[in-house]
């Protein structure tokens, strides 16, 4: 058994939306125009084929002993409708090898992009199968476009499908698993997720995120699911200057009660790469992912024999992005998890170290 693998597959650059292109429907183009046009800097569409680009290049700069890599492949017409409503599947297909807008959230698809949806959704399944066939303790999907703002019926937030809902779904559906755990640590609610599996009381669902209004403007306390599902969605809003230990709070103090509670199969995990502070939305460290992946592996071990599972979310410093996702398998790996300082900490005792001797008395 590999410690863990990483599914990559190059199909997933198709998707590549170039907003000098001509979009249909002309309506929405119109808004969007109008809002783009309002923007002080030219804008560009953020999630673009550079970001896995920029993974790839650090882990072959940087490469991970232990890491194994292998391909993805595509979703099925079947797999996606567990999750997304015929009718909008039926829409999103029509779309193949077109230009088009989705919403005014300027979520768009380029001539590729049906495609490569359809991959990204299929590689965070071929994540999942390998944990369950156990030919990995874990594995970590790395794929876009990404998918936690993508609701059955609607595209979001540069979301088409929703990979981790299809993956989840697919567990319990084909691979025999009774309950789902999934957490979300992108710096954005997984609106989509949340909606999906909203009275689904044997998928859980915990999020942590920037409080609203931070984009999409949902995620706040109150919102704890429905019916027999009330309290297996949890939401942890979080203020923009919260970081490493308000999220390891969170993990201690709310997710494990609830996951122990809850008894999951198998745990995925929503890993969006925008909380560090490279991307202005939170203070996440790069130690912090790599602390908070040692804490989900604990947690995997203690319910659920270790499955656990990443799938790639936001995250569009390249910089940040790229050492984020290499924290997180570097831990899934074997490597040492890293204890997080509070940022400033060890440079405050380095300068004390350096003056102290300038106010010694003689």
């Amino acid at each position: 058994m590999h410690k863990v693998i990483a599914f990559y597959d190059d199909r997933v650059l198709a998707h590549e939306p170039n907003i000098d292109a001509d979009f249909l429907p002309q309506r929405i183009d119109k808004r969007i125009r109008h809002l783009l046009a309002g923007l002080p800097v030219p804008w560009k569409y953020p999630e673009h084929p550079g970001r896995l680009k920029a993974i790839q290049h650090l882990l072959e700069k940087a490469p991970i002993a232990g890491l194994h890599i292998e391909g993805g492949k595509a979703a099925t017409h079947e797999q996606l409708a567990r999750v997304h409503t015929t009718s909008y599947l039926s829409d999103i297909f029509s779309l193949r090898g077109k230009n088009a807008w989705l919403d005014v959230d300027t979520t768009a698809v380029s001539p590729g992009s049906v495609d490569a949806a359809e991959v990204a959704a299929g590689t965070a399944i071929a994540a999942v199968e390998a944990v369950i066939d156990k030919r990995a303790k874990s594995a970590f999907a790395l794929v876009r476009p990404p998918g936690h703002h993508a609701e059955p019926v609607r595209a979001r937030g540069f979301c088409l499908f929703n990979n981790v809902a299809v993956a989840a779904a697919h567990a319990r559906s084909a691979l025999g698993c009774e309950r789902v755990l999934i957490v979300d640590w992108d710096a954005h609610h997984g609106n989509g997720t949340q909606d999906i599996f909203w009275a689904e009381p044997d998928v859980m669902f915990f999020d942590i995120h920037r409080a609203a209004p931070f984009y999409p403007g949902s995620g706040h306390l109150e919102e704890v699911g429905a019916g027999l599902a009330e309290g297996t969605t949890i939401n942890v809003p979080l203020p923009a200057g919260a970081g490493d230990e308000a999220y390891l709070k969170a993990f201690r103090d709310i997710l494990a009660p609830a996951a122990a509670w809850f008894k999951p199969d198998i745990i995925l995990v929503s890993a969006g790469f925008d909380p560090h502070w490279h991307d202005l939305a939170l203070n996440v460290s790069y130690e912090g992912f790599g602390a908070l992946t040692g804490f989900m592996q604990q947690l995997a071990e203690q319910h659920c024999d270790g499955r656990l599972v990443f799938v790639l979310e936001g995250g569009y410093n390249l910089e940040s992005l790229a050492n984020g996702t290499r924290a997180v398998l570097a831990v899934l790996a074997g490597n040492a998890v890293p204890e997080p300082d509070t940022c400033g900490i060890a440079e405050v005792q380095a300068a004390a170290d350096f003056h102290r001797t300038a106010f010694q008395s003689e």
